[in-house]
C-alpha cells in the first residue's frame, strides 16, 4: 500500500508532504502509518513508519521532531538531534539541507512554511492552544532570524479537524473572544446540550489562516481536509483524537507532516 502523500501548490518544489495513515506497517487502531512515538504502538513499527515517511518526502534526510506541548515555542535546528532528547516546543525552523522537519498531529493543524529564495523552511504544530498563543508568529520570527523575509514566506495549512466536526463549549469561545473580540467570527452556533450550556463549532483552519495573514504572510494555502471525516477508499484517511474518543477506542495514532531542504 503506497503512502498517502499530500502536497501544497504554494510550497512549489520545496520537498514536503502532509501524510495520511496509509502506507505503514502498524496494525489495529494504529493501522498503518502511525508515527507517534508517544503512542502504545510497537516501537519497531513506529520506527519503520517514520523511516518510510521521511524517504517519501526527502530521501536520505534525517527526521527531526519535537516533544510537542501545545506551546508557542519555535526551535531553530542546525544539526540532527536524537528522539530521546527532543526539545519541548511546537515548531521547527532550519536552513540546513538534509534535515526533515516533522510535526505530528491527530486533529491539530500542521503548518509548513518556506522562503525558497533564502533557503529557510519551518513546520509548526497549531492546536487551538498553540494557535491562540501565537505559534505561527513565533515560527515566522525564527525564520526571519536566519535569513527569511516575511514578504517571501509562503505557508500551507494541512489536514486538521474541520468546523463541522469541532464542537466546543462556551468556556472555549470565551478564551478566544477575551483575547480578541473579532475571534467570534471563527465560531458557528452549535447544538445546545442539556446541563452543559451552549455549544459552538470552531473553525481551527480559518483561525490559523487568519493569524498567518495578519502576520503578513501573503500566500497561504489551506487544504481543507477534515481529519475527523475524510475517507480513503472507505477507510479513515487520517488519525483523529476526537473521532477515537467518540468511538470509545482505546488509543489513536498520529500522522506526520514533513518539510526539508
Amino acid at each position: 500500500m503506497t503512502i498517502d502523500l499530500i502536497r501544497a501548490k504554494a510550497l512549489g518544489d520545496i520537498p514536503h508532504g502532509f501524510l495520511g495513515r496509509r502506507g505503514g506497517v502498524s496494525t489495529g487502531a494504529y493501522a498503518s502509518l502511525n508515527v507517534g512515538i508517544g503512542s502504545d504502538d510497537d516501537p519497531a513499527a513506529i520506527a519503520e513508519n517514520r523511516r518510510r515517511a521521511t524517504e517519501a518526502v526527502l530521501p536520505g534526510a534525517k527526521l527531526v521532531g519535537l516533544y510537542q506541548v501545545h506551546s508557542a515555542d519555535a526551535v531553530t535546528v542546525i544539526e540532527p538531534f536524537d528522539d530521546a532528547i527532543r526539545p519541548h516546543a511546537d515548531a521547527l525552523v532550519t536552513n540546513r539541507p538534509g534535515l526533515a522537519l516533522g510535526i505530528l498531529t491527530a486533529d491539530c493543524a500542521p503548518v509548513l512554511f518556506a522562503d525558497a529564495h533564502a533557503g529557510v523552511v519551518a513546520a509548526a504544530h497549531a492546536g487551538w492552544k498553540g494557535a491562540l498563543g501565537g505559534v505561527t508568529d513565533s515560527t515566522i520570527l525564527a525564520m526571519e532570524a536566519i535569513g527569511a523575509h516575511r514578504d517571501r514566506i509562503v505557508a500551507a495549512v494541512g489536514p486538521c479537524i474541520a468546523r463541522a466536526s469541532y464542537e466546543v463549549d462556551d468556556g472555549f469561545i470565551r478564551r478566544f473572544c477575551e483575547a480578541d473580540p473579532e475571534n467570534e467570527r471563527f465560531f458557528a452556533d452549535g447544538r445546545a446540550v442539556e446541563n452543559r450550556g451552549d455549544h459552538y463549532q470552531f473553525d481551527l483552519e480559518a483561525y490559523v489562516v487568519s493569524r498567518l495573514a495578519v502576520a503578513g504572510i501573503g500566500r497561504i494555502e489551506a487544504l481543507g481536509l477534515d481529519t475527523y471525516t475524510a475517507k480513503d477508499e472507505g477507510d479513515d484517511r487520517f488519525f483523529s483524537y476526537r473521532r477515537a474518543t467518540h468511538r470509545s477506542e482505546p488509543s489513536y495514532g498520529r500522522q506526520i507532516s514533513i518539510i526539508g531542504l
